[in-house]
């Protein structure tokens, strides 16, 4: 197997922001701690690699015949035929079940919360995909427990900096998750997946997109409203969430697929801005 199918097989880039997400709510709940011991660190960037990697093993087996039919997915291994389900199934086993005893290692909750995910991730979120637009929702769960995992892994309780982490991350889904599945609309509709709210690219799903990003406002001012973030925190995801809005608004105003795109490309940089700065700037309060 090549490097290039093992990393269309975990979605490596999915994958790494996974990892970058709960690697820095490690930091963060590290500093609350008192200390960052960077050896558990690089066990959870390894440990959180593997688990979210096994779970999107997982899902490409259950949606192998599906992904044929995706001009996007038709040349992952398995619907390429570069790669059996057995195959896949043992090393998605490995992945998982390696990744949870050294994130369980770290803090039994992290391990618990780990395995929750890849069932959450796995067999719910991937067969509602072609049932309901409450699949976002379900997906949402497990998009988000990576920054809560990280933050357990290094201190031991999920009190409300670990809630903030969590909620900042599950709202960010869904613009995410809209922005991408209106401009992959007509693809997705071919292995009949429903991921619009509507069903459809029409107002009804733009307004929802549109809130979604609005909601994302005020969330994304918790650190400083509940003082575990500054105003320079504040500061900054202020912009980056007026900006993520009018991203928002384009989607509402035009209903096409380029701004879609817009939102969608905005989406993968405003998650990592916002918490970094929550980092930096915790890092300089404590």
């Amino acid at each position: 197997m090549s490097w290039s199918d093992f990393s269309k097989l975990i979605k490596l880039r999915l994958t790494f922001l996974v990892t970058f997400s709960a690697s820095i709510s490690f930091l963060i709940g590290s500093k609350v701690n008192g200390e960052i011991v960077w050896g558990n660190w690089v066990i959870l960037i390894i440990g959180g690699f593997l688990v979210t990697s096994a779970a999107n093993c997982f899902n490409e087996i259950i949606e192998k015949d599906l992904d044929k039919l995706m001009r996007r997915t038709a040349d992952r291994p398995i619907p390429a035929g570069r790669m059996n389900t057995g195959q896949a199934l043992v090393m998605g086993l490995f992945m998982g079940i390696f990744g949870t005893y050294l994130l369980g290692k770290l803090n039994p909750t992290a391990g618990f919360l780990s395995v929750f995910s890849i069932v959450l991730y796995a067999f719910l979120y991937t067969p509602l995909k072609r049932k309901s637009p409450i699949a976002v929702f379900v997906g949402a769960i497990p998009g988000a427990l990576p920054p809560l995992i990280g933050y357990v892994a290094a201190h031991p309780k999920i009190d409300y900096i670990a809630l903030i982490l969590f909620g900042i991350q599950f709202v960010w889904q869904f613009p995410h998750f809209w922005a991408i599945a209106w401009v992959l609309d007509d693809d997705y509709k071919l292995a009949g997946f429903r991921l619009l709210p509507s069903g459809k690219r029409d107002t009804t799903s733009a307004v929802f997109a549109f809130i979604s990003t609005l909601i994302m406002l005020p969330v994304s001012l918790l650190p400083t409203y509940y003082g575990c973030g500054g105003y320079w925190v504040g500061g900054i995801s202020l912009i980056v969430s007026l900006i993520f809005l009018y991203f928002g608004f384009g989607l509402m105003r035009n209903r096409d697929i380029k701004s879609a795109q817009k939102l969608m490309y905005g989406s993968f940089l405003y998650l990592p801005i916002v918490q970094l700065a929550f980092l930096f700037d915790f890092i300089g309060k404590v």
